[in-house]
């Protein structure tokens, strides 16, 4: 077993040790994401306080996909969106009717019902009906707490701290939360001293990166036909993992 591993620190442990060139934190995301598309499609879908927060927030677009693609529990989907469906129906209607009275207004910037809404904000909250996600809060959420947990090992395992020096590069997105976090968790002190090796980590394997993309464009030139690619043909591949977080290509 790793040094003092817990419930808390083994999702984090497990993707920070796996094998591959992808950014830890888009793997750890991913697996959080494919295991909660999994539990609402699971037998909580049949526990009514899930049912209610499903029937409140729904789910956003790309999660809808998803869970319709992957061919599990349809009965189970189709009940969740049933009950949505009914649930947002009358705020639906409620919206419409809204903006259909505000394109009867009539009067001057002083009216009397100048400070009603225009069909520009009602539309702002049809739309946020659409992107509202019950995944996509959980996973912001869970995600916040790996963080904390990334933070705590970097300074209490030396383990941890030589395996996220040494791992792949942290792409720009997860880099940003990595950041914002750090300056909400980290006292002057811890905050320094993980800033100034995340600038020497993330330095170094940029500079390999950009250098391996480099030769993937020189081997097109005729005389470096017979040379060895080395690692440049994935290094498009993983410089658009590096700027953007995980992407889906392989």
């Amino acid at each position: 077993m790793r040094e003092q591993e817990t419930i808390y620190t083994i999702p984090v442990n497990d993707a920070f040790h796996a094998e591959g060139t992808l950014c830890p934190l888009c793997r750890l995301e991913a697996t959080t994401d494919s295991n909660l598309i999994e539990y609402y499609l699971g037998p909580s879908l049949m526990e009514p306080d899930v049912r209610q927060t499903t029937n409140e927030k729904g789910f956003c677009r790309d999660h809808l996909t998803r869970m319709y693609n992957s061919q599990e529990n349809r009965l189970g989907l189709g009940l969740m969106l049933h009950t949505h469906l009914l649930a947002q129906r009358e705020r639906i209607l409620a919206l419409l009717s809204e903006a259909e009275g505000s394109s009867e207004r009539k009067g001057g910037l002083f009216s009397r019902r100048s400070q009603e809404r225009g069909a520009a904000e009602i539309a702002g909250d049809l739309a946020a009906i659409s992107t509202s996600c019950v995944i996509c809060e959980r996973l912001a959420y869970t995600m916040g707490r790996y963080y904390d947990v990334v933070f705590w090992q970097y300074f209490h395992s030396s383990e941890f701290a030589e395996l996220f020096d040494k791992g792949p590069p942290i792409c720009l997105p997860h880099l940003a939360e990595l950041v914002r976090t750090a300056e909400n968790t980290l006292n002057r002190s811890d905050r320094k001293t993980f800033f100034s090796r995340l600038v020497e980590r993330q330095g170094a394997k940029l500079e390999a990166l950009a250098a391996e993309v480099e030769w993937f464009t020189l081997k097109f030139d005729y005389r470096n036909r017979d040379k060895p690619w080395g690692e440049s043909k994935t290094a498009l591949a993983r410089a658009i993992r590096t700027l953007e977080g995980e992407s889906g290509l392989t």
